[in-house]
This record gives C-alpha cells, structure tokens and sequence, in this order.
C-alpha cells in the first residue's frame, strides 16, 4: 500500500485547509486506479508516490467540467513509461553480438 500522506499532498497542491480532503481522497483513488489500468504496479516508491501527486492535481486544477484536459501531462507519461513493469530484460552472455549492434 502506499504511504501518502494528506498533508504531503495539500503541500504539493498548496492546499490550506480541510475543505477539500473529500475530494482529494476519491482523487488520489482514481489516481491509483489509472495506474493500475495503465499496467504499473502500486508500490511505495518516490515515482509512484509523484505519479499519484501530480494526477491529483491535474485533476483538482481542472474541475471546470468545461475545460477539456485533452492527455496527461509529457512528464506523468514519462514517470508511468519508468514505473511499468517490462519484465525481464534480455540478458546477453559476454563475449556474444548485440542483435543490431555492427562494428565500425
């Protein structure tokens, strides 16, 4: 499970007070379920903690139902590239050719 504290959040999103905890709450959730569905894994790590952090405030910047948000922003897509998990990645014994490497 995550550790994000509200008031990390409310610091991030310099937020002052409780009004808002409601919304920033179901926030946060939708922020972990779009991670999920976007394949990365919930964990505790800074990136992961950010993703969620910088989705809320896309979220909570942009709740005139007017305002279209057209994608996320380049930076969260580049945080959730570098969270997914890609399994394995190709180990290939030394000594052996690269596939696509030539010599010069």
């Amino acid at each position: 499970m995550v550790d994000l504290p509200m008031e990390t959040l409310k610091k991030y999103l310099r937020i002052d007070g409780s009004e808002d905890d409601e919304i920033l709450t179901l926030l946060v959730d939708a922020a972990k379920e779009y991670l999920t569905g976007a394949g990365v894994l919930e964990s505790n790590k800074a990136l992961y903690r950010l993703a969620i952090m910088m989705h809320v405030a896309l979220n909570y910047e942009n709740r005139n139902p007017a305002i279209k948000i057209e994608s996320i922003n380049f930076a969260l897509q580049s945080i959730i590239l570098q969270l997914k998990e890609w399994g394995n990645p190709i180990e290939i014994p030394s000594g052996e050719d690269v596939p696509g490497e030539t010599e010069i």
